[in-house]
């Protein structure tokens, strides 16, 4: 698959227009970013690359919020490497210890992920994935079913499957994110995680007690209802990938459309993650 490389140049506003932008982007189908001194450089798929998208988004910025930006296409890489040299054991919550195969292990810890992120999203740095990693670590997935929606490197299904699940599986729509996950499972041990390429459309008949999506607002509010459709009653939803505020209250509003009732939400740096039960 060939990407596509946007690199945004920001001059003025205040620092959260750049993080909406960034959010923004996603929504558009950008999957991985890294900062730069004047701005940030995005990624995604050239098919995916809507330019005509892209320039209403800009065109609608904040005044004295500048953007320009310069696109070319770059052959499959592995992303990661340019940072990899600086990239830096995570720890969540004081209970899980996230490394990547070139770290020290640290059996201190209750629970330690051992993380090769490549191409795909997830290494717990991210506040969203920190956040839904926070939730887990409360909840207990002994003997559960669970789904990881959006799995990117598989981390929260590989955080599940140490904390005792029995049974999850993890889907994503890009297949280079479905080869990390095997890979990622290997260097943890982990031979209980279903891998599916693609979206809903592999959940229409299956139930799990507790969904985890880590994604963007429009996808979850996309997947929603299959999402209340594919748990059992009582069951947990965990979703992320959304700013605290108009977001929330849209993903508020849908869900109680499909039975799902939000029960709290929590947030770090502007970004957040909510829980939603599913009435019985």
């Amino acid at each position: 698959m060939k990407y596509s490389e946007v690199s945004f140049t920001c001059k003025g506003g205040e620092a959260w227009h750049q993080d909406i932008l960034i959010h923004d982007l996603a929504g558009l189908g950008f999957d991985t970013f890294e900062p730069r001194d004047d701005g940030f450089a995005a990624y995604i798929a050239s098919e995916q690359l809507d330019l005509q998208a892209l320039e209403s988004l800009l065109i609608h910025q904040p005044i004295g919020f500048e953007v320009t930006y310069a696109v070319r296409e770059i052959l499959p890489q592995n992303w990661n490497a340019v940072w990899e040299s600086n990239f830096e054991p995570v720890t969540v919550a004081d209970q899980c210890y996230v490394r990547a195969t070139f770290h020290p292990a640290q059996p201190s810890y209750p629970y330690e992920i051992v993380i090769d992120p490549k191409m795909a999203f997830g290494t717990g740095h991210h506040q969203t994935t920190s956040l839904v990693m926070c939730y887990m670590l409360e909840e207990s997935f002994n003997g559960k079913e669970v789904l990881d929606m959006g799995c990117g490197t598989g981390i929260l299904a590989i955080l599940a499957a140490k904390m005792g699940a029995s049974r999850i599986w993890a889907i994503d729509n890009d297949p280079v994110c479905i080869d990390s996950v095997v890979e990622n499972m290997a260097l943890n041990n982990i031979t209980n995680i279903v891998t599916k390429c693609g979206s809903t459309e592999w959940i229409v008949d299956e139930k799990f007690d507790i969904i985890l999506a880590n994604i963007n607002r429009n996808v979850l509010l996309d997947q929603l209802k299959q999402y209340a459709k594919s748990l059992h009653d009582g069951g947990v939803l965990y979703v992320s990938g959304f700013y605290e505020g108009g977001d929330l209250e849209s993903l508020q509003i849908a869900g109680a459309n499909y039975a799902l009732e939000y029960d709290n939400h929590r947030s770090l740096d502007g970004w957040a993650a909510a829980c939603f039960r599913k009435r019985d």
